[in-house]
């Protein structure tokens, strides 16, 4: 439910001749006798089978469709089989090119344009930004692109390795003209080059906003940028933890692996007025059962504000999803259970159920009035964010018991694995 930018960019690099619609399925109808010329569609793995039936039902009414997105992005050749073109990649640099050779009849198979230049000025409808039920909020990007290779994250494949920044000057632009004082940025690590972050929360002070991010856990190591941070509106902090295992910490490429220095850490955050979202994930290969009661812990502990539990996912195009392929690990080819809520592997020392089950308890635990009350001092500089991300936390737990029962039945009784 996270406000997305891709659509608004598109518009805003097309030429003023043509109409553009925009539609989110989450919270419209789509309009499959919608009177027009060409269709984009942009979709996630988890989505991509939604989005290759409105492609497949769009195309025989005899409209031209075109696949953009992480997943065609990713599987480009899985993606034509349901579109006329497919834009691997950003659409920057090849938008323009795109929409002149549909209109003359030459649309291409593919359009890619690797790491182009985000200096310039899109201007965007604010009006049109959708108003989604659990947030209102405007979303920014301000870089692109992330020099590691995580073996569960494919970003680096989407955006490049190298970290590419949008000019301050049109990010103050945007901001200002949305109209809004509300934000989330979606880099995804808005501290990813120090200099640039620094000199961003600059220009964000006078600005007078409120937003909400996500950042590494190297943004403790920088007293200066945490105050700036702090000081441009920054109200909480998304931070990938992952992992509780000192065992597991010490694979990634985490600038903290010590589990005390991570208690510190939090610590810090909070004492400077920033609310702390941790992000676990539950699955790597040196997790044992005990991992649930040990994040449980670890939570307490540290009195976390609010938190997002994942199963790990080997979504395509990542390392992971590589290794459980070649080991046989996959349970499904169905690319709607890729969601970071199902497990669709077979773990190393636990049976899949038993994974979904654990990641849902630990949920259940979290979300509990007492876990809220018991919590709520340590993160009381922002009450009503608090209150708001902990409700929408445990509202959301009864679809989690949905989907474990319907993965009980679909999945984790099967006895073979259908490899993609």
């Amino acid at each position: 439910m996270i406000p997305q930018l891709s659509l608004h960019i598109l518009e805003g690099l097309t030429p003023k001749e043509h109409n553009v619609k925009i539609v989110e399925e989450e919270i419209e109808h789509i309009n499959l006798e919608e009177d027009c010329d060409l269709v984009g569609i942009s979709c996630m793995t988890a989505n991509a089978p939604r989005a290759y039936y409105f492609a497949d039902t769009f195309r025989k009414k005899g409209k031209k469709v075109v696949l953009g997105g992480v997943h065609p992005t990713i599987l480009p050749d899985e993606a034509l089989l349901h579109a006329d073109s497919v834009v691997v990649g950003e659409a920057e640099g090849v938008w323009v090119n795109l929409l002149s050779d549909f209109q003359n009849g030459n649309l291409q198979k593919k359009y890619h344009q690797p790491a182009p230049s985000l200096d310039n000025y899109i201007h965007m409808d604010y009006k049109k930004f959708a108003k989604k039920k659990l947030f209102n909020v405007m979303p920014v990007m301000t870089t692109r692109g992330c020099p590691y290779s995580c073996e569960f994250c494919c970003v680096s494949e989407l955006f490049g390795k190298k970290i590419r920044h949008v000019p301050l000057s049109n990010i103050s632009r945007n901001i200002e003209e949305s109209g809004h004082k509300n934000f989330i940025f979606l880099d995804d690590n808005v501290i990813g080059d120090p200099f640039y972050a620094k000199e961003l929360f600059k220009a964000l002070k006078p600005l007078k906003i409120k937003w909400v991010g996500q950042a590494s856990m190297s943004f403790v190591q920088d007293t200066h940028l945490m105050k700036l941070a702090a000081e441009s509106g920054c109200i909480a902090l998304f931070f990938g933890v992952e992992s509780v295992s000192e065992t597991q910490l010490g694979k990634m490429r985490k600038s903290i692996k010590v589990i005390k220095h991570l208690d510190e850490a939090i610590q810090k955050v909070k004492d400077i007025g920033i609310l702390f979202h941790a992000s676990f994930v539950f699955g790597f290969d040196s997790d044992t059962k005990a991992v649930f009661s040990e994040t449980l812990e670890f939570i307490n502990r540290n009195n976390i504000g609010t938190a997002s539990f994942n199963i790990l996912t080997p979504y395509p195009g990542t390392k992971i999803y590589e290794q459980f392929k070649s080991e046989r690990r996959l349970l499904t080819a169905d690319w709607k259970y890729y969601d970071h809520n199902s497990v669709v592997f077979k773990p190393k020392n636990m049976t899949p159920y038993e994974l979904q089950e654990g990641r849902l308890r630990v949920k259940k635990e979290f979300s509990r009035i007492s876990s809220m009350i018991k919590r709520f001092p340590s993160n009381i500089a922002h009450p009503l964010l608090y209150l708001f991300m902990n409700i929408g936390i445990k509202q959301s737990v009864r679809g989690d018991i949905s989907i474990l029962s319907k993965l009980k039945t679909e999945l984790f009784n099967k006895q073979e694995c259908s490899l993609p």
